[in-house]
């Protein structure tokens, strides 16, 4: 006798946003980037399709980082210094996205400045015919003054912009509806502050199918399961029908993956940890799988091999049974 499967009927779906623009659209991407759309929870094909793959974007910077791990400097170390070549080995790495972080000051530690904020997004754009997301630095005063130029200097381009938070969403809000980019709405992690900020977003005006949501998460072993819970819930409430929670979610494992002592730290670590290199890429590897199951579907990663691992489990989670 057949065993029926049972299954859920939700009555909402997440949203579909695309990022990037073609020549024929108005920018000049050579192709963009739909995420969203789903229907049940993450990877239930008995359920419904899944019509969109998850993304995944490859951080670089517009100068190399003095904070990131000696083991990604080594990885990126021929195009760490260039933005434009590091965008383009991010592409040949397999990167669906870039995502390029301006730093909050130059090499040589005075302020970053507007001028060279959009030398550095233009140089990316021609050198990768990638969609882009632009962060500024995580100061609000200092993202206002290096986003709306970026978003200026890029117009059409549809980029997803920010970091746009309670702070500064008004600022962001503005020059993406101004210029037609995108935003992605950053919240600490707590379901009613992420449907609350797109709220703020929407009654500015700004279409729903040009909001990310960034409920942000910690690392595998730093906090990963109460950022798993409300991811979990903000999907749910999606399903559920409630359109302030509709939006995709873009989480950033990579960030916080490496931030951790097991990935940063090579030396006076207990033997039984192993091999500091493998160790980092599972650690970035496995928060990246533990965030996809709970609904991101877009990760910003950092080691070209954690983007390999995640894009071939992600192509096994796509293929029905």
């Amino acid at each position: 006798m057949p065993v029926e499967i049972p299954k859920d009927k939700w009555p909402g779906s997440v949203r579909k946003v695309t990022l990037g623009a073609t020549t024929a659209e108005g920018g000049t991407r050579g192709k963009t980037v739909t995420v969203g759309g789903e229907s049940s929870l993450p990877f239930l094909h008995f359920e419904s399709e899944t019509p969109c793959r998850p993304a995944v974007a490859i951080e670089i910077r517009d100068r190399r980082p003095d904070d990131w791990s000696p083991l990604l400097i080594e990885t990126w170390e021929e195009v760490i210094d260039d933005p434009a070549k590091w965008a383009k080995a991010a592409e040949e790495a397999g990167a669906d996205l870039i995502q390029l972080t301006l730093s909050l000051t130059d090499k040589n530690g005075n302020p970053n400045t507007p001028e060279a904020a959009v030398a550095n997004v233009k140089a990316v754009l021609a050198a990768t015919s990638l969609p882009l997301i632009v962060f500024g630095p995580g100061q609000a005063e200092m993202d206002n003054a290096l986003i709306v130029p970026v978003a200026e200097a890029a117009k059409g381009e549809r980029l997803l912009l920010g970091i746009c938070e309670d702070k500064n969403y008004r600022t962001i809000v503005a020059t993406a509806m101004a210029n037609g980019h995108l935003v992605n709405a950053r919240t600490p992690m707590d379901v009613n502050l992420a449907k609350q900020l797109n709220i703020l977003i929407s009654d500015m005006g700004l279409p729903t199918d040009r909001i990310i949501m960034d409920p942000t998460t910690g690392a595998l072993g730093y906090g990963i399961e109460y950022g798993f819970s409300v991811m979990e819930r903000l999907r749910l409430a999606a399903l559920q029908g409630d359109a302030m929670t509709q939006s995709p979610m873009l989480v950033t494992p990579g960030f916080e993956a490496w931030k951790t002592k097991e990935s940063k730290v090579g030396d006076g670590v207990p033997e039984a940890w192993g091999d500091w290199l493998k160790r980092a890429i599972h650690w970035e590897t496995l928060t990246a799988m533990t965030l996809l199951e709970s609904g991101a579907d877009i990760l910003v990663l950092r080691h070209p091999e954690s983007v390999r691992r995640v894009k071939a489990a992600i192509e096994e989670l796509m293929t029905p049974a």
